[in-house]
């Protein structure tokens, strides 16, 4: 499984950026796939996930103001952040996790303005 991700940038508080992370290889072994993000001097921070189901899990620092979702094909996740903040600010990582592995895609810097 390869992982590329996309649709980071600057933005200003309260507004919205959408991030996607298109797989391709393996994806029928594909369990979940969600995002990640870490700051500097910080440990990665679990911010959603998306079952191959479609059963989503959002972490309550970003619950109400972000939703994950797949399309149809299940082969690409995306991120929608709204109401965006400062503390937003990070690089944020699509991941995969399948049977034997956990897959991850090359960051994707998000920056949010005061």
């Amino acid at each position: 499984v390869q992982l590329q991700a996309s649709g980071g940038g600057l933005v200003q508080a309260g507004g919205s950026l959408r991030l996607s992370c298109a797989a391709s290889g393996n994806i029928d072994s594909i369990i979940f796939m969600g995002w990640y993000r870490q700051v500097p001097g910080k440990q990665r921070e679990l911010i959603a996930r998306v079952t191959s189901g479609g059963i989503p899990y959002h972490e309550d620092s970003v619950k109400g103001r972000f939703t994950i979702s797949t399309n149809n094909a299940k082969n690409t996740v995306y991120l929608q952040m709204n109401v965006l903040k400062p503390e937003d600010t990070a690089v944020y990582f699509c991941y995969a996790r399948t049977r034997r592995t956990t897959v991850w895609g090359q960051g994707t810097q998000v920056t949010v303005s005061s």
